[in-house]
């Protein structure tokens, strides 16, 4: 586990989160005291959620297909789901 200033983190952030995905945990420190510890996810916490295709095929059956407009299929994808 490798320890950072705040300003070298700030400074080195690509290169931190780099070694985080290497499976590194970094230890960020303020005058020389730890404030906190950022860790790496987990490999199966960072893939994409499962398509449910139910969903998918009520926006179908609504008539709300690419067909009938990007713009709307994206809105009413955005206001269907649930977090």
């Amino acid at each position: 586990m490798s320890e950072y200033s705040m300003a070298q983190a700030k400074d080195q952030l690509p290169r931190l989160i780099n070694r985080m995905l290497e499976g590194e945990a970094v230890v960020i420190t303020r005058r020389g005291r730890a404030v906190a510890r950022v860790v790496p996810i987990e490999p199966e916490a960072r893939s994409a959620q499962p398509i449910d295709g139910d969903w998918m095929r009520r926006l179908r059956e609504a008539g709300r297909t690419p067909t009938s407009g990007l713009r709307d299929t994206v809105k009413a994808m955005r206001d269907d789901y649930r977090y």
